[in-house]
């Protein structure tokens, strides 16, 4: 038989003595578990203060950046900005006022970036085991800015399906994007400039046409017309109006100067508008590039809806209040600058509510002006503008407003600049909300484009 009564005496030997054992056992667990919380706490702690701190440095960097961009500030005020910055918003998240201290701040002229580098001092909530009781946590930023000026013509339809809630909600968009391009810069020295363009029947070229538009008495002189400075010109007086229709001839897809040949008001214009009763040309006249948002507003809250779609004439001349060669019929501060990537950005915004559908180039008689279904000229002329605009190398959005035609969408994504990352350019809005949203969209991606370009 065997002998249980030595194991019996021996588990109740080792009972005896196990509470003194999970004593001392208990204790170390106790010690590693306060040990790896006081450490889980810590580590949440430098992350929070990391965190917290980086939001601030990118804001102030951010902000700086911006006001260098748009001439609020001098570069010497960059450090100055950054620090006052850093001063209002140090109490964000865990951080306390005056801890964030600026060790340095770097602008690099050549690459067009500003630099902070920054830390706090974080006063450890569970220093263990002999650790220092604070912990140093740094962070860096880099931010572009830029010295480039930025020249915009905007494209507006005002044509005869633009009546009622539709010329409100362009009036309300482009009003607002006005407001986004020049808003908080030096209105002394602007860094942005606005034109606008409302096309309908025809172009109003405004004090431009005297030196520009070159007014047909008779069919014989449908043809290209002679420069300003030409023997050959004929001085109109009076002239009927200031309407501009094509430019024709070799310099129709140019961007030339008035001094190499006027651009048409073509003889059928007038047989035309009377044979619709529409208006000649848009009561409202283009605004040359400017800084003054005021003007500009004022034309875009007088916008009168009439008149067809000659689309591919206000494509020319958005092109026209781009191109340097058209500087010398403006005022100085209207002129657009040299072509220089490196040093200016140029960009047109080209917006419509239907199908490009009149010409008057290809046309012999007032009949053949207009034609319902669209003239393959019409939209080709505007994919031939578009395509010469680019080349000179300016970026094209597009915007179509309650798009229904197929035609229409292939000629604005046909215009339009290929995307470039999530920079898109071509956009359709159903609504009011959706215009004002994509002009408000582009503006944005305007700033991205010239800081990164």
């Amino acid at each position: 038989m065997r002998n249980y009564g030595g194991l019996v005496h021996a588990v109740g030997g080792f009972a005896r003595h196990r509470g003194g054992n999970f004593t001392v056992l208990f204790g170390f667990a106790a010690s590693v578990l306060a040990l790896a919380a006081g450490f889980s706490v810590n580590i949440s702690q430098l992350y929070n203060a990391r965190s917290s701190l980086q939001g601030v440095v990118d804001a102030a960097v951010t902000s700086t950046a911006r006001d260098l961009t748009t001439g609020v500030i001098k570069e010497a005020d960059a450090s100055k900005s950054v620090q006052a910055f850093l001063d209002a918003n140090s109490s964000a998240g865990i951080l306390q006022p005056g801890q964030v201290v600026l060790d340095r701040l770097t602008v690099d002229r050549t690459a067009n970036t500003v630099r902070a580098d920054a830390h706090v001092d974080v006063a450890l909530f569970f220093p263990v085991f002999g650790m220092e009781t604070s912990k140093r946590v740094t962070a860096s930023t880099t931010s572009l800015y830029s010295d480039k000026t930025i020249e915009v013509a905007m494209m507006l339809d005002v044509t005869g399906s633009m009546a009622g809630q539709k010329i409100k909600d362009l009036k309300a968009a482009a009003a607002n994007a006005v407001d986004s391009f020049l808003g908080g810069q030096d209105p002394s020295k602007p860094r942005v400039r606005v034109s606008i363009v409302p096309y309908a029947n025809s172009v109003n070229a405004g004090q431009l046409a005297a030196s520009s538009v070159y007014v047909e008495a008779n069919t014989g002189e449908r043809n290209q017309a002679p420069g300003n400075t030409s023997p050959q010109l004929v001085a109109v007086s009076p002239r009927p109006d200031n309407c501009a229709t094509e430019r024709k001839g070799t310099d129709q897809y140019s961007d030339v100067g008035p001094a190499s040949s006027m651009v048409n008001r073509d003889y059928l214009l007038s047989g035309f508008a009377a044979n619709t009763g529409t208006a000649a040309c848009p009561a409202a006249t283009l605004v040359p590039l400017t800084a003054d948002a005021a003007s500009l507003k004022n034309v875009i809250k007088d916008l009168v809806a009439s008149g067809g779609t000659a689309g591919h004439i206000g494509v020319q001349w958005t092109w026209y209040m781009l191109s340097e060669s058209w500087g010398s019929v403006m005022n100085a501060s209207q002129r657009p600058a040299k072509t220089d990537p490196k040093k200016v950005g140029k960009y047109a915004i080209l917006m419509t509510d239907g199908e490009f559908n009149l010409s008057y180039f290809d046309a012999t008689t007032v009949n053949q002006v207009y034609n319902d279904a669209g003239k393959e000229p019409t939209r080709t002329a505007a994919t031939k503008l578009c395509a010469a605009m680019r080349g000179k190398g300016i970026e094209i959005f597009t915007i179509g407003f309650k798009l229904d035609e197929a035609n229409a969408v292939t000629t604005l994504q046909s215009c339009a600049s290929a995307d470039t990352g999530s920079v898109k350019h071509f956009y359709q809005a159903a609504d009011g909300t959706e215009l004002d949203a994509a002009f408000q969209t582009i503006a944005r991606n305007i700033e991205t484009l010239a800081l990164t370009k």
